[in-house]
């Protein structure tokens, strides 16, 4: 069997294209549901703002790198933990937030802050802490990543959905929301069957490495929920933004990694398969604790 440090999921550069596309539709899909004024909200919220970045976008990607130095997988997947913690909120966080009672308000501004701040902090984080620790450190080097492009690929896949879809909401918000009722749904199921059809033709690679980073992405994505429950916690939010921030925390945009991937990498066996797993894990988590809050009696 191949060290999952070598082995690729191969994925066409026409596939890679229309990856591209879709993940760019589910970006504009989002879009089309904010406006200035959930930046604005969070703007007379400081508090909630400095919780919601110090969470996903500083704690998220140190505690990851603490988790790889504990646990120490194969440098491939180490890169993909690292990819997925240094993406933003998934496109489905509003949805579960809703259905756990949540702050649904503060969800979308969160998430729209931090589509924004991804633009920068996304490559940064990733390259800083795979650049820190020595085993991806030497990956990074092997291809030559280029940290300009990195950024570009990411400002045009996220940063200009968000500009047209935000402009087009401004504009005509009445075809904003017509639009974002088909192109939501509409743009998940592409991006899903798209990933579905990539690793279909690499379905006996998954099937035989799924086991190496099964238990990883499960306890990953714990600590993740975790850790925003109890940062919104710490500083005594209440227990509608606590739920809040521990779904904007611990569900990833996943599908953001794998693009990067699959661009940058060529489909690195550890990286991809992570990502892939956490996409579909973080879905299930979700839901579930999301669920199991939609129980819970309101508490203060």
């Amino acid at each position: 069997m191949q060290d999952l440090d070598t082995v690729k999921i191969n994925f066409d550069s026409n596939g890679l294209w229309v990856l591209n596309i879709a993940l760019a539709l589910v970006m504009f899909g989002v879009a089309l549901g904010i406006t200035l004024n959930d930046f604005k909200a969070l703007l007379k919220q400081p508090k909630l703002v400095l919780i919601g970045v110090l969470s996903q976008f500083i704690l998220l990607p140190l505690v990851t790198f603490l988790l790889v130095i504990l646990i120490q997988p194969q440098p491939s997947i180490a890169l993909g933990m690292f990819m997925v913690a240094a993406c933003p909120g998934g496109n489905i966080s509003n949805f579960m937030t809703h259905m756990a009672k949540g702050n649904t308000a503060l969800s979308i501004s969160l998430t729209a802050f931090a589509t924004f701040l991804a633009m920068f902090m996304t490559p940064f984080n990733f390259r800083f802490y795979s650049g820190l620790y020595e085993p991806t450190a030497q990956i990074l080097k092997a291809v030559e990543l280029d940290s300009f492009e990195l950024v570009k690929l990411v400002i045009l896949i996220l940063g200009v959905p968000l500009l047209f879809g935000m402009l087009l909401r401004y504009k005509n918000p009445m075809l904003a929301l017509k639009l974002t009722k088909i192109l939501k749904p509409l743009s998940i199921v592409i991006f899903a069957a798209i990933v579905v059809i990539a690793f279909s033709k690499n379905i006996d690679v998954f099937n035989a490495y799924i086991d190496h980073v099964l238990a990883i992405g499960i306890f990953h994505n714990i600590i993740a929920l975790l850790l925003g429950f109890l940062v919104a916690k710490l500083f005594r939010l209440s227990f509608k933004n606590q739920k809040t921030l521990a779904i904007e925390t611990g569900i990833q945009n996943s599908g953001l990694g794998l693009l990067l991937i699959f661009s940058f990498f060529n489909g690195l066996g550890g990286m991809a398969i992570l990502a892939a797993f956490w996409g579909i894990w973080h879905i299930i988590s979700g839901l579930l604790l999301a669920f199991f809050w939609s129980r819970k009696k309101e508490e203060v």
